[in-house]
């Protein structure tokens, strides 16, 4: 595959960016598991209780049903609104590749996935903050300006504190989430929090085409 092509580059989250994931964990939770999700909780694994239980499931408890999801349910994904014809529109004048926070055992099944979904993108699997996996694809697609898309304002600071000439946009395609997701725009650790693809696009067109310095030159 060739990587060092000279063009554009837009990095973008898939869970809550492209794909919608938590609203299908939840139905699949209470269906299958037993489980009540409040979406609108703060803490992840503190928004899940046993039904007819008010105590919180621990966190190991919480992993294991999050890595159940990924191994069988990711078919119940289903595309954010928007995203597939906006991921057309940008790779006709930039690459795009998908960086997410799966173990990296499920790389070929995320790439599958999107791939079904009319989105075929190269996908790079990490653990944890986001910078250093990020700049590690600068390093190798070497492009003169490049565009991060997340839903979680901590892997904005983390490519904020890494990689910091990379324009940063906050998008969270969830409104049943989205509202209390910390702002990465107010904390200035994002250039622009747009939460729909629709708006979206023109932003990040812009972004990824017009003429400035190469980022490369900026260190």
């Amino acid at each position: 595959m060739s990587t060092d092509t000279g063009r554009p580059l837009l990095i973008t989250d898939c869970d809550e960016v492209l794909l919608h994931m938590i609203k299908h964990f939840r139905d699949w939770l209470a269906e299958e598991e037993g489980v009540r999700f409040d979406m609108t909780g703060g803490e992840f694994y503190q928004s899940m209780r046993r039904l007819g239980s008010e105590t919180p499931l621990e966190q190991a408890e919480m992993w294991a049903l999050l890595n159940r999801f990924f191994d069988t349910q990711m078919h119940r994904q289903t595309p954010i609104e928007g995203a597939v014809d906006a991921i057309a529109a940008i790779r006709e004048v930039a690459d795009v590749v998908v960086l997410t926070n799966l173990l990296d055992f499920r790389r070929e099944a995320r790439e599958t996935q999107l791939a079904g979904h009319g989105m075929p993108l190269r996908v790079f699997t990490n653990q944890g903050p986001k910078g250093p996996a990020l700049q590690a694809i600068l390093d190798e697609y070497r492009p003169a300006r490049a565009v991060f898309i997340d839903d979680l304002s901590q892997h904005h600071g983390s490519v904020f504190e890494v990689a910091p000439a990379v324009r940063r946009l906050h998008l969270c395609g969830e409104p049943q989430i989205a509202p209390g997701i910390k702002c990465a725009h107010k904390l200035g650790h994002a250039h622009a929090r747009i939460d729909d693809w629709g708006s979206a696009l023109p932003w990040l067109l812009e972004s990824l085409t017009r003429e400035e310095e190469d980022i490369h030159e900026q260190h």
